[in-house]
């Protein structure tokens, strides 16, 4: 028994307004949207009917066609354009019927579907991360002077602030939003016809040209096909995409650009998710969601959703961008395979990061972030994680090397003995009396090396 795609594995798109808009009926109303078009640019170039183009957009409406049947019967072809275009034929009235899908080929359709589709959702996706710089910024702000350990290779490293990695979050969400807003801004209507020279919508043409005595000076002049660009400027402007240069059939930058954008927005996403898996471990305890998940065998779990379904997208966006990349090497004019394998892995990603970006926000604003716990945590080396400063501030006295020497001397017996390092350096200083005077108490204190993370994360939050 058939059953369509509920996302019943996909949590991460289940319910986000990318799983409507990239849904086989999206799709197929995108399809449609371009073959009303396309009707009526021809009716705007004079190249159809006016009522043909109205009575092709009248009828040019999803609900009208079964979604399921139209599937089963793109195998016959290979794409679902094929039986489309003849059950929208059927469905429009008689005189309309020599209009539709005039001079396209079924990858004009298609393609100008995918770039609709494409469009739709990353309105929705850019809402979306604009709440999730926004939320991030609050937190950046909030805890611009929050200390908290900063971690290399896992390990303590040197204080930093919960502002500055907030105000980091939010720079890749910011990155990741211009990126989208300029693929968005250029995606691409496509008509080309059969091999991607119009010739069918010129030779469609030609019965109105013949009854012109000028027929021959006009193709000698070029504008027959002056006028053939013409109609792809105005098929463009029906859909409100951009006008291409070139068909694009085997020239597949609109695709590669959009994969590369999507698989950057997912990554810049995951950073955040990552972050904050890692810091809302239980002996961690930093950060935590709002809205945790349960566990269906132990009832005391907290689980961080949000920044698992996000890490889960990260991890799948860069294999589906693969694949996209992969079909820029499409042989001949239209290609065979290349072209059909862009389709699914296509709108997974832009599934993929609609959810992501649904999440993203979700997660921003439900962040509690946890400052004790942050202030403990520092202290967990007992004083080793300021140990930077103090080779600085050792080497300006007894040199660098010495410097090294002592501070490795007294960290190795801090770690033997579970002593804090403040105290032995306590002993340290009465062996160097060059090191005599120096404040240990102030020199160890972790919240007073955080360098210039405030001023960098004020930086940060002026870009808009």
């Amino acid at each position: 028994m058939y059953e369509s795609d509920a996302g019943l594995l996909a949590p991460g798109r289940a319910g986000s307004p990318a799983e409507a808009t990239t849904g086989d009926t999206a799709f197929l109303q995108a399809m449609l949207d371009a073959e009303a078009a396309l009707t009526r640019a021809q009716s705007a170039c004079g190249l159809a009917p006016a009522e043909a183009g109205r009575a092709v957009t009248e009828t040019a409406d999803a609900d009208r066609f079964d979604v399921r049947d139209l599937a089963l019967r793109a195998r016959s072809g290979g794409n679902p354009v094929i039986p489309l275009v003849a059950d929208l034929t059927a469905a429009v009235p008689e005189d309309a019927r020599p209009y539709v899908h005039r001079g396209a080929t079924s990858q004009d359709i298609l393609d100008t579907a995918a770039m609709l589709v494409a469009s739709r959702t990353l309105a929705t996706v850019l809402d979306d991360l604009e709440r999730t710089a926004g939320e991030v910024a609050r937190h950046a702000t909030t805890h611009r002077d929050t200390q908290m350990a900063g971690r290399t290779l896992t390990q303590h490293a040197v204080p930093t602030t919960f502002g500055l990695k907030a105000a980091g979050w939010r720079a890749l969400i910011l990155d990741a939003r211009d990126r989208l807003t300029a693929v968005r801004a250029s995606l691409p209507a496509q008509l080309g016809g059969a091999a991607g020279t119009l010739a069918a919508f010129s030779a469609f043409s030609a019965p109105s040209v013949a009854q012109e005595d000028t027929e021959g000076q006009e193709d000698a002049d070029g504008q027959g096909e002056a006028d053939l660009l013409a109609l792809v400027a105005a098929y463009a402007r029906e859909l409100g995409l951009v006008e291409p240069v070139l068909p694009w059939h085997t020239l597949r930058t609109p695709i590669a650009d959009l994969a590369g954008a999507l698989a950057f927005t997912a990554g810049a996403l995951g950073k955040m998710a990552a972050d904050v898996l890692t810091l809302s471990r239980t002996e961690i305890g930093e950060v935590e969601e709002e809205e945790w998940g349960g566990s269906s065998a132990l009832p005391h779990k907290a689980n961080p959703v949000h920044a698992t379904l996000i890490a889960a997208a990260a991890r799948r966006a860069p294999g589906l961008a693969a694949t996209l990349y992969g079909s820029l090497t499409a042989e001949d004019e239209r290609p065979a395979g290349a072209w059909h394998a862009e389709w699914e892995p296509l709108r997974d990603l832009l599934r993929l990061v609609g959810g992501a970006a649904r999440d993203g926000a979700a997660l921003a604003a439900g962040l509690r972030v946890v400052p004790y716990a942050m202030r403990e945590n520092l202290q967990l080396t007992d004083g080793l994680i300021v140990s930077e400063r103090l080779a600085a501030v050792f080497a300006g006295r007894i040199g660098r090397a010495r410097a090294r020497e002592v501070l490795s001397g007294a960290a190795d017996r801090a770690r033997s003995e579970t002593a804090d390092l403040s105290d032995v350096l306590f002993d340290v200083l009465r062996e160097e009396p060059e090191l005599a005077g120096l404040d240990l108490a102030e020199l160890t204190d972790p919240a007073r090396y955080t360098g210039s993370a405030g001023l960098l994360t004020d930086r940060a939050l002026e870009r808009r």
